[in-house]
């Protein structure tokens, strides 16, 4: 197999959570390029299908699987559901996520929980629920998204951090608990990525000034700098690869 035939994704299947906008889409339509057919599952119904229609374009095929997956029950459901209509699932990518701005000593339980539910309970379960089929197939691939916060301190953000750091660690242990059955578990940290999570920090010139001044490389990044990263821990390029968190940042976390 030459190199770039490792890079393709021809024959497998994906489930992509949050694949409704931003980061989530992104990949999704990497994947999809890449030749892996795409389960895609969101709140917005209407934004799964234009980006199905986006990824059948391109010549593959689209599952749009509507809901939320911030509880245990619903996050199992999508995975069943992407297995149950792709026939199996090769790659798991967990794109849903929120994220509220707010000092610590004045975040509410509601929006602690909302968090939590999304960004650490939907993963767990996720991966969980893809781990189970993927560990029966001997085979698999599991992407989480992190964050800058996965490892460095940001005001406003402590329910934020501590769910991101809690996805790194969760990475790690997953990847040493199922590395032997064949089943890979990794992270991207994003840095600054424009999308429509992050448009008010963009357009506000203070905030904005501060981000690209910070990152090294000068500028936002998009989706589209997320997509070699994704499709390299999705694919056969990176089988001796497990555990770690691949940040795709600019440069600002070495800076």
């Amino acid at each position: 197999m030459g190199i770039l035939d490792r890079f393709s994704l021809a024959g497998k299947t994906a489930l992509v959570t949050g694949a409704g906008r931003g980061i989530g889409r992104g990949l999704a339509l990497a994947f999809a390029e890449a030749g892996a057919d795409v389960a895609l599952t969101s709140r917005t119904e209407e934004q799964l299908e234009d980006v199905a229609r986006e990824v059948e374009a391109l010549g593959r095929r689209a599952i749009v699987l509507p809901g939320d997956v911030s509880t245990a029950d619903s996050a199992r459901a999508a995975v069943e559901q992407a297995i149950r209509q792709l026939g199996q699932l090769d790659v798991l990518l967990n794109a849903a996520g929120v994220a509220i701005r707010r000092p610590a000593e004045e975040v509410t339980e509601e929006q602690y929980d909302t968090m939590l539910d999304v960004n650490l309970r939907g993963t767990y379960f996720a991966c969980q629920a893809a781990g189970r089929h993927m560990l029966e197939r001997n085979t698999g691939s599991i992407v989480n998204i992190g964050s800058l916060t996965t490892s460095f301190g940001l005001p406003l953000r402590s329910v934020y951090a501590a769910t991101k750091g809690a996805v790194g660690q969760l990475t790690k242990t997953l990847a040493v608990e199922w590395a032997a059955r064949g089943v890979r578990v990794n992270c991207i940290a994003p840095g600054w990525i424009l999308t429509p999570l992050t448009r008010p920090l963009h357009d506000d010139p203070q905030q904005s000034d501060w981000i690209t001044g910070r990152t090294p490389m000068g500028r936002w990044g998009t989706p589209e700098d997320l997509q070699g990263a994704a499709v390299y821990l999705a694919s056969d390029a990176s089988t001796f690869m497990t555990g770690q968190t691949l940040y795709v940042d600019g440069g600002f976390i070495v800076a």
